[in-house]
């Protein structure tokens, strides 16, 4: 996975991206983060990459040709490393976008480049974004000063996605929103903290009371604090409900069985 981010700003993204999980997977070669200074392919002798809007209003506005040529350079390096820089993606952070979630993440840790354009200022001259852009992607309904929060948040929750990165591959498909399910509660040592124990369930050696147990829990909060989540996974799982009344049927039998027994011994005729 390689990552072109188009910004203003590079030492922002080459060290906000150069620590923990997503540093460690850029140092074994697993992703590659690039950051271009959007700045490097001005015309402007000041290295000024921002004018006024035409028709007034307030703030700057990014300036088209610097941006170009900025991807321009981009594709140029892509097609070097002998891949297709046609199909690379160009994702431009906006509010104006699409709202990112965990399946965009999936979807977009598939692709082989992904180019960020970080905007900055009231925001870029339309015509290079009708020019370059294929995703206008938005990390949630507020605006921030630049683009380069949002493409070092999407950057972490892809390479989450892609091999390697994590050293549990099993870790990405448990985690909250991956079945459109909130993850479980999850404990560590000691067994007891301030008065307060590790759920049992968790202590028996019982793999599959322990992932029943997981799910219900999962079920619950989700159910509580993300209702349209809840309803989604409801709906392609109703397979789960017919099984567990099933469960819950032959507990009753038995249970019944067990008091009748209980009382002949009891009551003996």
């Amino acid at each position: 996975m390689n990552y072109h981010v188009l910004t203003l700003f590079p030492d922002m993204i080459i060290q906000g991206l150069g620590e923990s999980i997503i540093g460690r997977a850029a140092a074994r070669g697993v992703i590659s983060v690039e950051a271009v200074n959007i700045r490097d392919y001005t015309a402007n002798k000041h290295k000024k990459t921002d004018d006024y809007p035409y028709g007034g209003g307030a703030g700057m506005l990014m300036q088209a040709q610097p941006v170009y040529d900025a991807w321009q350079a981009v594709v140029k390096t892509i097609a070097e490393s002998g891949r297709d820089a046609q199909k690379a993606r160009v994702i431009y952070v906006t509010p104006k976008g699409k709202p990112f979630v965990q399946e965009m993440a999936k979807e977009l840790a598939r692709e082989e480049d992904l180019v960020f354009l970080c905007g900055h200022y009231e925001g870029i001259d339309e015509r290079v974004l009708e020019e370059i852009v294929t995703d206008y992607v938005s990390i949630g309904d507020y605006v921030l000063t630049g683009g380069e929060l949002p493409a070092m948040v999407m950057i972490d929750a892809i390479s989450r996605m892609a091999p390697g990165v994590l050293g549990n591959e099993d870790s990405g498909e448990s985690e909250s929103f991956s079945n459109y399910l909130l993850e479980y509660p999850q404990y560590t040592r000691p067994e007891v903290w301030r008065g307060k124990k590790v759920p049992e369930i968790l202590l028996s050696g019982d793999h599959q009371k322990v992932e029943q147990w997981r799910l219900e829990q999962s079920m619950e909060i989700t159910k509580r604090a993300r209702p349209e989540l809840y309803e989604k996974w409801a709906d392609e799982n109703q397979e789960y409900f017919i099984r567990k009344a099933k469960r819950e049927e032959r507990a009753r039998k038995r249970e019944l069985k067990r008091e009748q027994k209980k009382n002949s011994l009891q009551y003996p005729l």
